[in-house]
């Protein structure tokens, strides 16, 4: 889910193409998953869903993660996590700017984003 959520941010299809079946694979809904390609918060999520959804989206879209979002992630799942998590996110982030600067191409019936207007 958060390196579906990092790849939709920044519109990198490989990431989707590669993560997408990932995702759905490790028990993230087909719903849940459109949305997030859809650029959308999905609805349905699980408790712990929606905590991994929020602490991504906010350090995805502030750059910051709120002391209640950062809480709940750690009494969840505990620091170490909540480290991770945004250690994911980075790293995913870098891929991301990587693969669109280089114009990392996918398949020609692959899954792509849409672009989603800044």
């Amino acid at each position: 889910m958060v390196i579906l959520l990092t790849a939709r941010e920044w519109s990198q299809d490989y990431e989707l193409v590669v993560h997408y079946p990932l995702a759905l694979k490790a028990g993230i809904s087909k719903d849940i998953a459109d949305a997030i390609v859809q650029g959308r918060r999905p609805s349905g999520m699980s408790a712990d869903e929606e905590m991994v959804h929020d602490f991504a989206a906010e350090l995805i879209h502030t750059k910051r993660v709120s002391d209640p979002t950062y809480a709940r992630v750690e009494t969840r799942f505990g620091r170490k996590s909540a480290v991770d998590l945004s250690g994911i996110i980075g790293y995913y982030t870098l891929q991301a700017m990587e693969m669109n600067m280089a114009r990392y191409p996918v398949g020609p019936n692959d899954m792509r984003f849409s672009r989603i207007p800044q």
